[in-house]
Protein backbone atom coordinates (compact mmCIF):
# COMPACT_ATOMS: atom_id res chain seq x y z
CA UNK A 1 0.00 0.00 0.00
CA UNK A 2 1.92 2.87 -1.13
CA UNK A 3 1.12 6.38 0.15
CA UNK A 4 2.86 9.54 0.58
CA UNK A 5 3.51 8.39 4.53
CA UNK A 6 4.57 5.14 3.58
CA UNK A 7 6.81 6.81 0.83
CA UNK A 8 7.81 9.28 3.66
CA UNK A 9 8.73 6.78 6.61
CA UNK A 10 10.20 4.37 4.71
CA UNK A 11 7.15 1.32 5.79
CA UNK A 12 5.28 -0.76 4.38
CA UNK A 13 1.57 -0.17 5.48
CA UNK A 14 0.43 2.85 6.45
CA UNK A 15 -0.39 2.29 9.73
CA UNK A 16 1.18 3.79 12.50
CA UNK A 17 1.15 2.77 16.32
CA UNK A 18 -0.10 5.57 18.76
CA UNK A 19 2.62 6.98 21.01
CA UNK A 20 0.94 5.47 24.07
CA UNK A 21 2.55 6.42 27.70
CA UNK A 22 3.45 3.25 29.98
CA UNK A 23 2.94 1.23 26.46
CA UNK A 24 5.10 2.57 23.86
CA UNK A 25 8.13 0.55 24.93
CA UNK A 26 10.51 -1.10 22.47
CA UNK A 27 8.48 -4.68 22.75
CA UNK A 28 5.79 -2.56 21.31
CA UNK A 29 7.28 -0.45 18.77
CA UNK A 30 9.56 -3.18 17.35
CA UNK A 31 6.71 -5.51 17.02
CA UNK A 32 4.71 -3.17 14.91
CA UNK A 33 7.53 -2.16 12.80
CA UNK A 34 8.65 -5.47 11.87
CA UNK A 35 5.37 -6.23 10.73
CA UNK A 36 5.51 -3.21 8.51
CA UNK A 37 3.63 -0.67 10.00
CA UNK A 38 5.59 2.36 12.28
CA UNK A 39 6.29 1.72 15.74
CA UNK A 40 6.53 4.75 18.05
CA UNK A 41 8.60 4.76 21.46
CA UNK A 42 6.97 6.58 24.07
CA UNK A 43 9.65 8.98 24.89
CA UNK A 44 8.07 10.35 28.63
CA UNK A 45 7.81 6.49 29.70
CA UNK A 46 11.28 6.57 30.36
CA UNK A 47 12.29 8.45 33.44
CA UNK A 48 14.98 10.58 32.01
CA UNK A 49 16.81 10.81 28.81
CA UNK A 50 19.59 8.41 29.13
CA UNK A 51 16.57 5.92 29.84
CA UNK A 52 15.11 6.72 26.63
CA UNK A 53 18.52 6.94 24.92
CA UNK A 54 18.61 3.08 26.53
CA UNK A 55 15.52 2.34 25.17
CA UNK A 56 16.06 3.27 21.65
CA UNK A 57 19.71 1.27 21.67
CA UNK A 58 17.15 -1.80 22.92
CA UNK A 59 14.58 -1.45 19.93
CA UNK A 60 16.96 -1.20 17.14
CA UNK A 61 18.15 -4.43 18.62
CA UNK A 62 14.78 -5.73 18.25
CA UNK A 63 14.04 -4.72 14.07
CA UNK A 64 15.78 -3.74 11.69
CA UNK A 65 13.24 -1.75 10.20
CA UNK A 66 12.08 2.12 10.90
CA UNK A 67 10.77 3.01 14.12
CA UNK A 68 10.04 6.66 15.32
CA UNK A 69 10.09 8.27 18.98
CA UNK A 70 6.79 9.93 20.17
CA UNK A 71 7.53 13.48 22.97
CA UNK A 72 4.57 15.19 24.09
CA UNK A 73 4.88 18.25 25.21
CA UNK A 74 2.97 19.33 28.12
CA UNK A 75 3.10 22.73 30.16
CA UNK A 76 4.06 21.09 33.63
CA UNK A 77 7.17 20.01 32.44
CA UNK A 78 10.16 22.06 32.38
CA UNK A 79 11.29 23.32 28.75
CA UNK A 80 14.94 22.45 29.37
CA UNK A 81 13.88 18.40 30.24
CA UNK A 82 12.29 18.51 26.83
CA UNK A 83 15.22 19.45 24.90
CA UNK A 84 17.47 17.01 26.90
CA UNK A 85 14.58 14.23 25.35
CA UNK A 86 14.80 15.97 21.86
CA UNK A 87 18.88 15.79 21.84
CA UNK A 88 18.93 12.14 23.23
CA UNK A 89 16.28 11.05 20.02
CA UNK A 90 18.34 13.21 18.05
CA UNK A 91 21.93 12.19 19.27
CA UNK A 92 20.18 8.33 18.89
CA UNK A 93 19.77 8.51 15.21
CA UNK A 94 16.17 8.27 15.39
CA UNK A 95 14.49 9.67 11.89
CA UNK A 96 11.31 10.04 12.91
CA UNK A 97 9.96 12.43 15.54
CA UNK A 98 5.87 12.46 16.38
CA UNK A 99 4.95 15.24 18.76
CA UNK A 100 1.81 16.29 20.49
CA UNK A 101 0.47 18.52 22.81
CA UNK A 102 1.97 22.35 22.53
CA UNK A 103 3.32 23.89 19.51
CA UNK A 104 6.89 21.39 18.02
CA UNK A 105 7.89 25.14 16.41
CA UNK A 106 11.40 25.49 19.08
CA UNK A 107 11.97 21.51 17.90
CA UNK A 108 11.59 21.70 14.03
CA UNK A 109 14.93 23.64 13.24
CA UNK A 110 17.08 21.11 14.81
CA UNK A 111 15.39 18.00 13.88
CA UNK A 112 15.25 19.45 10.49
CA UNK A 113 18.87 19.57 10.60
CA UNK A 114 19.16 16.01 11.79
CA UNK A 115 17.50 14.61 8.54
CA UNK A 116 14.66 13.84 11.01
CA UNK A 117 10.69 13.23 9.12
CA UNK A 118 8.47 15.11 12.07
CA UNK A 119 4.80 13.96 12.75
CA UNK A 120 2.61 16.54 14.81
CA UNK A 121 -0.31 15.50 16.36
CA UNK A 122 -3.39 17.80 16.15
CA UNK A 123 -6.94 17.52 17.19
CA UNK A 124 -8.50 20.64 15.10
CA UNK A 125 -7.88 21.80 11.06
CA UNK A 126 -6.28 25.43 12.71
CA UNK A 127 -3.60 23.64 14.76
CA UNK A 128 -2.55 21.42 12.05
CA UNK A 129 -2.30 24.36 9.39
CA UNK A 130 -0.35 25.64 12.39
CA UNK A 131 1.98 22.86 11.94
CA UNK A 132 1.99 23.00 8.52
CA UNK A 133 3.43 26.33 8.38
CA UNK A 134 6.07 25.84 10.78
CA UNK A 135 7.10 22.91 8.58
CA UNK A 136 5.88 19.17 9.89
CA UNK A 137 6.50 16.74 7.14
CA UNK A 138 2.98 14.86 8.15
CA UNK A 139 -0.29 16.07 10.39
CA UNK A 140 -1.70 13.03 12.77
CA UNK A 141 -5.37 14.14 13.06
CA UNK A 142 -7.43 12.77 15.69
CA UNK A 143 -11.39 12.54 15.83
CA UNK A 144 -13.88 13.41 18.82
CA UNK A 145 -13.58 9.13 19.25
CA UNK A 146 -9.77 8.55 20.27
CA UNK A 147 -8.52 7.88 23.37
CA UNK A 148 -6.85 10.57 25.71
CA UNK A 149 -6.89 14.18 24.90
CA UNK A 150 -9.60 14.92 21.55
CA UNK A 151 -9.54 17.97 22.28
CA UNK A 152 -12.70 20.61 23.40
CA UNK A 153 -14.43 20.90 19.76
CA UNK A 154 -16.30 17.74 19.59
CA UNK A 155 -15.64 16.91 15.87
CA UNK A 156 -15.66 12.72 14.91
CA UNK A 157 -13.49 11.62 12.48
CA UNK A 158 -15.64 11.28 9.52
CA UNK A 159 -15.71 14.97 9.20
CA UNK A 160 -12.67 16.23 10.62
CA UNK A 161 -10.39 13.96 8.40
CA UNK A 162 -11.58 15.26 4.84
CA UNK A 163 -11.85 18.90 6.16
CA UNK A 164 -8.25 18.59 7.17
CA UNK A 165 -7.55 16.70 3.84
CA UNK A 166 -8.77 19.40 1.67
CA UNK A 167 -7.22 22.11 3.92
CA UNK A 168 -3.52 20.67 4.12
CA UNK A 169 -0.94 20.12 1.58
CA UNK A 170 1.33 17.89 3.03
CA UNK A 171 -0.02 14.34 3.82
CA UNK A 172 -2.28 13.56 7.04
CA UNK A 173 -2.61 10.58 9.64
CA UNK A 174 -6.18 9.57 10.85
CA UNK A 175 -6.28 8.99 14.38
CA UNK A 176 -9.44 8.14 16.87
CA UNK A 177 -12.06 5.48 15.52
CA UNK A 178 -9.87 2.83 13.76
CA UNK A 179 -9.31 -0.52 14.43
CA UNK A 180 -9.37 -2.31 11.50
CA UNK A 181 -9.24 -2.68 7.72
CA UNK A 182 -12.65 -1.09 7.12
CA UNK A 183 -11.55 2.05 9.03
CA UNK A 184 -8.05 1.72 7.16
CA UNK A 185 -10.25 2.11 3.72
CA UNK A 186 -12.61 4.61 5.05
CA UNK A 187 -9.81 6.69 5.62
CA UNK A 188 -8.01 6.56 2.70
CA UNK A 189 -11.16 7.61 0.97
CA UNK A 190 -11.74 10.52 3.19
CA UNK A 191 -8.30 11.59 2.36
CA UNK A 192 -5.77 10.55 5.03
CA UNK A 193 -2.57 8.89 3.48
CA UNK A 194 -2.28 6.65 7.01
CA UNK A 195 -3.73 5.71 9.82
CA UNK A 196 -2.86 5.55 13.83
CA UNK A 197 -4.21 3.24 16.27
CA UNK A 198 -3.54 3.29 20.52
CA UNK A 199 -6.67 1.43 21.94
CA UNK A 200 -6.27 -1.35 19.11
CA UNK A 201 -2.53 -1.99 18.96
CA UNK A 202 -3.32 -2.33 22.97
CA UNK A 203 -4.98 -5.32 22.45
CA UNK A 204 -2.73 -7.60 21.10
CA UNK A 205 -0.45 -9.77 22.34
CA UNK A 206 2.72 -7.89 22.42
CA UNK A 207 1.56 -4.76 24.61
CA UNK A 208 3.52 -4.08 27.92
CA UNK A 209 -0.16 -4.61 30.26
CA UNK A 210 -1.69 -7.51 31.95
CA UNK A 211 -3.97 -9.57 30.38
CA UNK A 212 -7.18 -8.88 32.07
CA UNK A 213 -6.54 -5.13 31.00
CA UNK A 214 -6.95 -6.26 27.25
CA UNK A 215 -9.49 -8.67 28.13
CA UNK A 216 -11.45 -5.70 29.48
CA UNK A 217 -11.05 -3.85 26.19
CA UNK A 218 -12.11 -6.92 24.87
CA UNK A 219 -15.21 -6.99 26.29
CA UNK A 220 -16.05 -3.48 26.48
CA UNK A 221 -18.33 -2.01 24.07
CA UNK A 222 -18.36 1.23 22.46
CA UNK A 223 -20.35 2.97 24.68
CA UNK A 224 -17.70 1.84 27.64
CA UNK A 225 -15.69 5.28 27.49
CA UNK A 226 -16.01 7.95 29.57
CA UNK A 227 -14.92 12.13 29.08
CA UNK A 228 -13.78 13.10 32.07
CA UNK A 229 -11.51 16.32 33.51
CA UNK A 230 -13.84 18.41 30.78
CA UNK A 231 -15.38 20.39 33.62
CA UNK A 232 -11.63 21.66 33.33
CA UNK A 233 -10.98 22.19 29.96
CA UNK A 234 -9.07 19.23 29.48
CA UNK A 235 -10.88 16.54 28.21
CA UNK A 236 -9.94 12.84 28.37
CA UNK A 237 -11.66 9.94 26.95
CA UNK A 238 -10.83 6.71 29.20
CA UNK A 239 -12.52 3.53 29.98
CA UNK A 240 -15.66 3.37 32.17
CA UNK A 241 -14.40 1.99 35.26
CA UNK A 242 -15.04 2.47 38.86
CA UNK A 243 -12.77 5.27 39.00
CA UNK A 244 -13.29 6.91 35.90
CA UNK A 245 -17.30 6.93 37.60
CA UNK A 246 -15.91 8.82 40.70
CA UNK A 247 -13.76 11.29 38.81
CA UNK A 248 -16.77 12.19 36.83
CA UNK A 249 -19.17 12.12 40.24
CA UNK A 250 -16.39 14.92 41.66
CA UNK A 251 -16.81 17.09 38.17
CA UNK A 252 -20.70 16.95 38.80
CA UNK A 253 -20.20 18.33 42.29
CA UNK A 254 -17.42 21.22 41.15
CA UNK A 255 -14.14 20.32 41.76
CA UNK A 256 -10.68 21.31 41.59
CA UNK A 257 -7.58 19.72 39.70
CA UNK A 258 -5.81 18.65 43.57
CA UNK A 259 -9.36 17.63 43.89
CA UNK A 260 -9.30 14.55 41.94
CA UNK A 261 -5.69 14.66 41.21
CA UNK A 262 -5.61 10.76 43.61
CA UNK A 263 -7.77 9.44 41.26
CA UNK A 264 -6.13 10.48 37.94
CA UNK A 265 -2.61 9.97 39.01
CA UNK A 266 -0.39 8.80 35.99
CA UNK A 267 1.18 6.24 38.42
CA UNK A 268 -1.96 4.78 39.70
CA UNK A 269 -3.11 4.14 35.96
CA UNK A 270 0.49 2.92 35.48
CA UNK A 271 0.22 0.07 38.61
CA UNK A 272 -3.43 -0.91 37.46
CA UNK A 273 -2.01 -1.58 33.75
CA UNK A 274 0.75 -4.03 35.37
CA UNK A 275 -1.41 -5.59 38.18
CA UNK A 276 -4.26 -5.87 35.91
CA UNK A 277 -6.50 -4.15 37.47
CA UNK A 278 -9.69 -2.11 35.20
CA UNK A 279 -11.31 -0.97 38.15
CA UNK A 280 -7.43 -0.12 39.55
CA UNK A 281 -6.71 3.46 37.64
CA UNK A 282 -7.77 5.82 34.50
CA UNK A 283 -7.23 3.38 32.25
CA UNK A 284 -7.21 5.47 28.53
CA UNK A 285 -9.13 3.44 26.25
CA UNK A 286 -11.12 4.83 22.46
CA UNK A 287 -14.52 4.02 21.70
CA UNK A 288 -12.93 1.34 19.09
CA UNK A 289 -13.28 -0.42 22.29
CA UNK A 290 -16.37 -1.81 20.49
CA UNK A 291 -14.88 -3.15 17.63
CA UNK A 292 -11.94 -5.00 19.26
CA UNK A 293 -12.77 -8.67 19.46
CA UNK A 294 -9.69 -10.78 19.88
CA UNK A 295 -5.92 -10.32 21.06
CA UNK A 296 -3.94 -10.99 17.90
CA UNK A 297 -0.38 -10.58 17.58
CA UNK A 298 0.85 -6.98 15.70
CA UNK A 299 1.56 -8.83 12.39
CA UNK A 300 -1.87 -11.31 12.42
CA UNK A 301 -3.53 -7.92 13.03
CA UNK A 302 -1.79 -5.57 10.55
CA UNK A 303 -1.79 -8.24 7.49
CA UNK A 304 -5.95 -8.43 8.38
CA UNK A 305 -6.03 -4.83 8.18
CA UNK A 306 -4.09 -4.55 4.90
CA UNK A 307 -6.38 -7.21 3.36
CA UNK A 308 -9.69 -6.08 4.87
CA UNK A 309 -9.29 -2.83 3.83
CA UNK A 310 -8.42 -3.88 0.08
CA UNK A 311 -11.64 -5.99 -0.02
CA UNK A 312 -13.67 -3.33 1.60
CA UNK A 313 -12.28 -0.94 -1.30
CA UNK A 314 -12.36 -3.47 -3.97
CA UNK A 315 -16.46 -4.08 -2.82
CA UNK A 316 -16.89 0.20 -3.33
CA UNK A 317 -15.19 -0.02 -6.57
CA UNK A 318 -17.59 -2.64 -7.87
CA UNK A 319 -20.85 -1.10 -6.94
CA UNK A 320 -19.42 1.91 -8.70
CA UNK A 321 -19.02 0.23 -11.77
CA UNK A 322 -22.23 -1.76 -11.86
CA UNK A 323 -24.31 1.25 -11.32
Amino acid sequence: MKTRVTELLGIRYPIVQGGMQWVGTAEMASAVSSAGGLGILTALTQPSPEALAAEIERCRGMTAAPFGVNLTILPAITPSLYERYRDAIIDSGVKILETAGNSPREFIARAKAAGMRLIHKCVTVRHALSAERHGVDIVSIDGFECAGHPGEDDVGGLVLIPAAARALGIPIIASGGIADGRGLAAALVLGAEGVNMGTRFCATREAPIHERIKLALVNASERDTRLILRSLHNTARVLKNAVSEEVLASERRGCTFEDIRPLVSGSRGRAALVAGEPEGGIITAGQTVGLIADIPGCAELIERMVEEARACLAVARTCLETR
